[in-house]
This record gives C-alpha cells, sequence and structure tokens, in this order.
C-alpha cells in the first residue's frame, strides 16, 4: 500500500532530525577535543580541530555525487545509502588508533552525511518553492537549531561515562533511528518518471547550467563565506571558551545557552521572509554581523572593554554568528535553486558542494591561527560577512519572480 504524504509538521519534524546527524555529528565532538588532543596529537593540539573540518570537508566531497544521484534513483535511496556509508565511517572513527586515521574515518563520515544532507534539501524541493520553501526550510532550521544547544552536553556525558570513543557509537544510533523513520514513514517524493537518468552528457548540462546562471555563482561564493565564518567558529569556540575564557568545563553550558539565543534567527526568518523576501533577509543579516564585527574588533585591539565586559561582549558576538545563520542560509538556498526545480537534486549538489570546499578552506587557516586570542576568529568573520554582504549588494530582485 502506498504510504500517505505526511502532515507538514511530521515531514518538518522528520527533515529536522535528518538534518540533525550532521549538527550532531560536529557538536557533539567539542566536548571531546581536548582529550582527543592530549590522547593522538600532544604536541600540536590545534590539529584536533581537524576533526571537524574533515567531516565537513567528506560533506563536501560526498555532496556533489549525492544530488545526481538522488535525481536518478529518488531521494529516500540515496538518503538510506548515505546514512549507511556514516556509520561505517563512525564504526572506524570509534577504532581508530591515530590521528591520521580518525581524520579519514571522519572524511568517510562526512561523504556518507552528505547523502542525507543535500538530499533532505532536494525533498524539500520537490514539495515546495520560493518564499514557502524558504518558510519550510526555516521551520525544519527551527527544530535543527535544537541539537547544537544539547549535542555538546550529551557529548560530554557519554565522555565522563564510556570515553571520548563512545561518542562514535552514539552516531551510530542515531543514524539507525532517522534511517528507520525514513524508511517507514516517507513516501518517496521524486516519482520515476521524473528522474533523470545517471549519465555523463545530462549531468555535465546540469553543471553549464548552474554555473552558467550569473546570480547562482554569486550565491555559491555567498553561502561558501557563510559556511567558513560558521565552520572557523565552531573549529575555534572550544579553545576559546577553555584557553582564553577559562570556562571549558562550563563550554557545554554556554554553547547551550548560544545556540537556543541562535535559534531565534530561524524563528525570525520563518516569519518575516515572506513579506521582506529571501534577498533582504540576507543582506540585513550580512551587513549587521560586518558591523557587529567590526565593533567587537575595534573594542579588543584597543582595549576598551572593561573586564567585567569581555566574554559577555564575545558571547553576544559569537551568537550574533549563528543567529545569522538562520537568517540566510535557507534563504540563500532558496534564491539558488528558484529556478533549477527541474534538476534540484543536482543543482543542489553542485551549489553545497562548491561552497562547503570554500567554507573549509577558509576555516582551516582561520582554526589552525588560533594563538590564545579570539583575533583570528574574528577577522574570519569579518572578511566573510563583509565580502557576502558586498556580494548581495551586487544581485537584484529577480524581476520575473516576486519570492525573492
Amino acid at each position: 500500500m502506498p504510504k500517505r504524504p505526511l502532515s507538514l509538521p511530521e515531514f518538518v519534524a522528520l527533515t529536522a532530525s535528518i538534518f540533525a546527524i550532521i549538527a550532531f555529528s560536529i557538536d557533539a565532538m567539542l566536548p571531546a577535543l581536548p582529550e582527543i588532543a592530549r590522547t593522538l596529537v600532544p604536541d600540536d593540539v590545534n590539529r584536533a580541530q581537524l576533526i571537524l573540518t574533515s567531516f565537513v570537508l567528506g560533506m563536501g566531497i560526498g555532496t556533489l555525487f549525492s544530488g545526481p544521484l538522488s535525481d536518478a534513483f529518488g531521494r529516500k535511496t540515496v538518503i538510506l545509502s548515505g546514512l549507511g556509508l556514516y556509520i561505517v565511517g563512525a564504526l572506524l572513527a570509534w577504532q581508530a588508533q591515530s590521528i591520521e586515521t580518525l581524520l579519514a574515518a571522519r572524511l568517510v563520515q562526512g561523504i556518507g552525511a552528505a547523502g542525507p544532507r543535500v538530499t533532505s534539501m532536494a525533498m524539500i524541493r520537490d514539495l515546495y518553492e520560493g518564499r514557502r520553501m524558504a518558510q519550510v526550510t526555516s521551520f525544519v532550521m527551527t527544530v535543527f537549531m535544537l541539537v547544537p544547544a544539547m549535542a555538546p552536553s550529551v557529548g560530554a556525558v557519554i565522555i565522563a561515562l564510556f570515553g571520548w570513543r563512545a561518542v562514535f557509537l552514539a552516531f551510530v544510533l542515531v543514524a539507525l533511528c532517522a534511517g528507520l523513520w525514513l524508511h517507514l514513514r516517507q513516501p518517496e517524493t521524486l516519482p520515476p518518471e521524473r528522474r533523470r537518468p545517471l549519465r555523463i552528457a545530462p549531468l555535465m548540462a546540469a553543471l553549464r547550467e548552474v554555473l552558467g546562471n550569473g546570480l547562482v555563482r554569486i550565491y555559491i561564493v555567498v553561502i561558501g563565506l557563510g559556511f567558513g565564518q560558521m565552520f572557523a567558529a565552531l573549529s575555534s569556540t572550544q579553545q576559546i571558551y577553555a584557553d582564553v575564557f577559562g570556562k571549558g568545563d562550563s563550554f557545554p553550558l554556554w554553547f547551550a545557552a548560544m545556540a537556543v539565543l541562535a535559534g531565534a534567527g530561524t524563528v525570525l526568518n520563518g516569519q518575516l521572509v515572506m513579506r521582506l523576501g529571501m534577498r533582504r533577509m540576507a543582506i540585513s543579516a550580512f551587513g549587521g554581523q560586518t558591523a557587529i564585527s567590526l565593533t567587537y574588533l575595534i573594542l579588543t585591539l584597543g582595549n576598551l572593554l572593561p573586564q567585567a565586559l569581555v566574554f559577555p561582549v564575545f558571547f553576544i558576538w559569537s551568537t550574533s554568528i549563528f543567529f545569522m545563520v538562520g537568517l540566510t542560509f535557507g534563504n540563500l538556498n532558496a534564491l539558488a535553486l528558484q529556478h533549477l526545480g527541474h534538476i534540484a537534486g543536482t543543482a543542489a549538489s553542485i551549489i553545497t558542494a562548491l561552497a562547503t570546499v570554500m567554507g573549509v578552506a577558509i576555516a582551516v587557516p582561520v582554526g589552525l591561527a588560533f594563538n590564545g586570542t579570539v583575533i583570528p576568529a574574528l577577522l574570519g568573520t569579518l572578511f566573510c560577512s563583509g565580502g557576502a554582504f558586498l556580494l548581495m549588494r551586487l544581485t537584484v530582485a529577480d524581476p520575473v519572480s516576486p519570492a525573492a
């Protein structure tokens, strides 16, 4: 018997749970970084950050293939296959005895996670478009943002009880639950008659169509800059809390508070995007982040902050980075895919893959430049938000569709 379409609340919850695997795979690792550094790289503790960026790089690589595969074989097949590879990577990481093996396992895990990540977005595009797609994406991100709030605390508890390797077994359990829910409840959103054969010629044609659109190229770079500042902030955040402010033990609680506050960005976007439009929301967010980061940089370099305000101002600034995520990513993806619905899976793959690799290329040097201060992360954020703001100002509202 064919499965009945899910209600919007259940579809949002299911899609958010699939997205949440990525957040859990990154944020639950944050409390483990100091112990992993002491165990595997005691002479170069900054290298432990690569455990996060290697996973993200794997997602970037896998993203390039998961979209075309989902266009050819359907969304559910690719999501479930990706979850299987993700589980294999998690089990390899669980047994890793060197930092090189652990990074390779995380790369595999990231490649597997790319299937659920991109194909879930294509699944949303199958059912919705324009501002409605942006609104649904914002609802998904609202639920998704609860995971970063809880993941470091969950990771810390697992580490305290069973050691840092047990975190990878938790990844296996989460992936199994999400995969079972998808398999049992979600109907396929791409029927066979709408699928594109997996051939080189159609793939190259789709690639030319995506990269041949000047606006899409701008959106790819803007998304990449957004990823860059977010990945850099995630990579450095645990070290900043522990080494700069001496709050390593309470880091999971501060991170949870930051994630909850930042989640308001997705709620606000869901309420405003239908009225203001996606482009205006993104421009305002990047402009605001540029102003906040520039002000914070001036105050920090000039040593103008009273000691009592040094940490509160940092907390506000770091929260603003993730608050901005809710105001931009859903809108930028919807803008980039606005006229690419007929190749949504392939287009989402190309866009996300290029933007993710660009984001990693920015985040790795920023993270490795950590020198016991907030300056490297602050400069990275200012560069990314400022560049994204200027690029978005070059775009124009779509004269054909009022959705932008």
